[in-house]
């Protein structure tokens, strides 16, 4: 596998003075302790800057790619650069299977947990709330395993690549389950503000799509587990929007082939929790992307405040999706002591376009302290929204003192003076 000089979207080329393959840990500590700075790409999924540097570039899927099940303690060890896909695959063989996927299956597990990247469901928490504890290089070259029981560890999985390097994370799993997928189209945003409650309540996994165009209607993925009771079966018409009778993509007028099975087809969750395919890639990464995450109990008002730069909006976005997360005790998680609404948008690949339009959109959500997704485009600084954000200040000192895993992304959302 060629070593990219871009992300997956193409909108951050890499400015690393060496980009470096490690083919052993032992390897990758020298390199590290030999560094004067350094990051690491993941699968090159994010659309920030967070993985840029004018150091070491560390590609690690030359590192064994090592998973491990323990059945007694239902826990799987994963080398770090490994894709869920691959992961969710080997756990359904085994019969196990994780609590949640993000839509693409196609990120690494260790990128995503830093990340605090998510999927859906009322009482699902991020991927990174899985994580009972991870082996990483730190800068001096040593190798440190922390889990649940260590006092630092709330502040080390969702880590921004910023204490150190993680190969490998233990992540809690569970008996496999079988899900199944439904589309409802036009739903009224009347019935959306009058019954959001109601809707992200109604199966394991819920999302929420619009393009914010005339007429203004929104289509519900609803991922539906099987219960100790069966399956419900949902209703013909349902708050005035109707339930899809062909496989649908999110962005309207896209071929579905590339999406997971709908129409209710009970299958794997891994097959019907992430709302892609692994084996297709889901678009051809000509977007941007961008997402705000507000506390749940203000997501409708929220989504009022952006009324008035809907057309604004709509000129320079493929699709939004709604998702709602459950709260965590992770330092830097988006989801830090609060239940969360997401609002993730899906740009055309023109940031300047964009970029007015992303500081409207911060505008009219700083009265709700929207917290940004770290791996997505944003304008301000998120720090700040953040209530561990002084105790993880002094993680870096004590793990990194001399600044080695920083860059320009960390020092811009996390000043080294906090």
């Amino acid at each position: 596998m060629a070593i990219p000089e871009t992300n997956w979207a193409g909108n951050v080329t890499f400015g690393a003075a060496r980009v470096l393959r490690p083919g052993s840990v032992e390897r990758l500590r020298e390199l590290i302790a030999d560094s004067t700075g350094a990051r690491v790409l993941g699968s090159g999924h994010s659309f920030s800057r967070i993985t840029d540097t004018a150091g070491d570039l560390l590609w690690l899927d030359g590192l064994p790619g090592t998973v491990r099940i323990d059945p007694e303690q239902l826990t799987v060890t994963t080398a770090g650069w490994v894709r869920y896909g691959d992961l969710a695959a080997g756990l359904q063989q085994a019969g196990y299977a994780l609590h949640n996927l993000a839509s693409l299956p196609h990120i690494s597990v260790a990128g995503a947990c830093a990340t605090g990247t998510h999927g859906s469901g009322d009482g699902n928490g991020s991927l990174a709330t899985a994580v009972s504890a991870l082996e990483m290089v730190m800068a001096d070259g040593r190798l440190l395993t922390v889990s649940r029981e260590g006092g630092d560890f709330p502040g080390m999985v969702v880590a921004l690549g910023a204490l150190g390097v993680v190969t490998s994370m233990t992540l809690d799993i569970e008996p496999t389950y079988t899900v199944r997928q439904w589309v409802y189209q036009d739903l009224p945003r009347n019935r959306l503000d009058a019954h959001f409650a109601e809707i992200f309540a109604s199966g394991y996994s819920v999302s929420v799509f619009t393009d914010w165009r005339p007429p203004y209607a929104f289509r519900i993925w609803l991922k539906q587990r099987a219960g100790a009771d069966g399956w419900w079966t949902p209703e013909p018409r349902w708050l005035d929007a109707r339930l899809a009778e062909t496989p649908q993509h999110p962005v309207p007028g896209m071929d579905p082939s590339a999406t997971t099975q709908q129409l209710g087809v009970p299958g794997p969750w891994h097959e019907r929790l992430p709302h892609f395919r692994p084996e297709y890639t889901p678009s051809s990464g000509d977007e941007l992307q961008s997402e705000y995450l507000v506390p749940r109990e203000l997501a409708v008002r929220a989504l009022a405040a952006l009324d008035p730069i809907a057309d604004r909006i709509a000129a320079v976005l493929r699709i939004m999706e709604i998702r709602t997360i459950a709260s965590d005790e992770l330092w830097l998680s988006p989801f830090c002591q609060r239940d969360s609404a997401g609002f993730h948008f899906t740009w055309v690949q023109d940031f300047q376009a964009v970029t007015p339009v992303l500081a409207a959109i911060e505008e009219r959500l700083a009265p709700f302290a929207a917290r940004p997704h770290w791996g997505k485009v944003f304008l301000g600084e998120p720090g700040p929204l953040y209530p561990r954000l002084p105790d993880f200040a002094e993680l870096m000192a004590r793990y990194d003192p001399e600044g080695k895993f920083r860059n320009a992304f960390i020092d811009d959302c996390l000043p080294p003076d906090r």
